[in-house]
């Protein structure tokens, strides 16, 4: 048992650090080929921030740990919109506008409901993850012929860096690590499950799925500290749509997953989560600290419910 624990730490500092080492030194690659940083933004961040839900998710499913590969997903969503969405409102209240709450959250919130409708059949196979990931093309085109700047403050790091051989070797390193962290990970989580006698949903919805959260949290934070609340926004939703609509599409498309009774009742939880936060967002065009302490609040009584259940 202390030895899986030691196992998922570590396997948690390699999904850290090698979304991190993806994010920079790809947008240092992509930056020295003229490639635009709007492309950089909404194709390397997004990779790099959901890497590590993306390695977890594939190799539970491909392993067959169906329970862990789909708790993964929607319990990184809703550790985004419950727990680091409120730790940042209870931080400095975060400032939204009609862009964030009619275009991108509700687009959130349609999805999340159209996944959870499908569930109901009982299976999320690869034609409905085909259709999630030309959702997720067809959101992209948009993007890109609107020119809006999604992910250029994430680039702030960088600086005036020039890209060079390190940067490519850092970049295999990245992909390394999450692929190492994403499998020790599903293998301590199974094993941490066995022994405590939880089930494997329990813990990809709750440990496995905080884990794998760290890049959002990590990115959240200096966005806060940096005061850029439209650029936080905008990841948190973003990164859950992506979650969908690119992990959780291309996942079925390899492998067809089985919905069990769990996982429907997560995803209702994850839409009643998604609809409050659109409504917080809309009331008074911000969140605040009331209301992000409400959302960890919430994160809390359903992982306490989770375990105890």
């Amino acid at each position: 048992m202390f030895l899986d624990i030691l196992i998922f730490c570590a396997s948690a500092l390699l999904l850290w650090f090698g979304a991190n080492w993806i994010v920079t030194s790809a947008a240092l690659i992509a930056r020295k080929f003229n490639v635009s940083e709007l492309v950089i933004g909404l194709t390397i961040v997004a990779l790099g921030t959901s890497a590590p839900e993306f390695l977890v998710t594939v190799d539970a499913a491909l392993r067959g740990h169906n329970d862990i590969s789909l708790s993964n997903v929607v319990g990184s969503n809703i550790f985004n919109l419950g727990f680091i969405l409120g730790l940042m409102a209870l931080i400095k209240p975060l400032v939204s506008n009609r862009t964030i709450v009619y275009r991108d959250g509700l687009l959130l919130f349609l999805t999340t409901a159209g996944i959870l409708a499908v569930s109901f059949t009982g299976e999320l196979g690869r034609v409905f993850g085909g259709c999630l990931l030309v959702l997720l093309t067809g959101y992209l085109v948009y993007l890109g012929v609107k020119r809006e700047n999604v992910g250029d403050g994430e680039l702030e790091e960088i600086g005036d860096r020039v890209a060079s051989w390190m940067d490519g070797a850092l970049l295999v390193g990245g992909f390394a690590a999450i692929t190492a962290g994403g499998h020790l990970m599903v293998t301590a989580a199974t094993s941490i499950a066995s022994t405590l006698g939880v089930s494997s949903w329990v813990i990809g919805v709750t440990i496995v799925a905080a884990g794998t959260s760290l890049p959002e949290l990590v990115t959240c934070l200096a966005a806060s500290i940096k005061g850029k609340n439209e650029m936080l926004l905008g990841n948190l939703i973003g990164s859950d749509f992506f979650n969908f609509a690119g992990v959780l599409g291309l996942t079925c498309l390899l492998k067809p997953l089985p919905v069990s009774e769990a996982a429907s009742s997560g995803l209702i939880a994850l839409v009643g989560m998604v609809f409050l936060v659109l409504i917080f967002l809309r009331t008074g065009w911000k969140v605040s600290r009331w209301e992000g302490a409400l959302l960890i609040g919430i994160n809390l009584v359903r992982w306490a419910n989770d375990f105890m259940g």
